[in-house]
């Protein structure tokens, strides 16, 4: 799978939990939709923990932010 947008991630993930609820999808549809599911939580949380890790490395500095290069 190619590197989502956390949107497209979770709009993708949102579609999963609704196949995955519906009364139609079979057995082994199910399964590779709950891996996919799986490794969509994933990706979403890899994209926040980088997002998170970006806020941090901001610095207020007279009244402006500034991102600290290389942190």
């Amino acid at each position: 799978m190619n590197k989502n947008d956390f949107e497209t991630a979770i709009n993708r993930l949102n579609e999963v939990v609704e196949n995955l609820e519906s009364d139609t999808v079979s057995l082994e549809n199910s399964m590779a939709l709950f891996e996919e599911g799986m490794q969509l939580i994933q990706e979403c949380k890899d994209l926040l923990q980088e997002s998170e890790e970006r806020v941090k490395t901001l610095l207020k500095e007279n009244d402006e932010f500034k991102e600290v290069p290389g942190v």
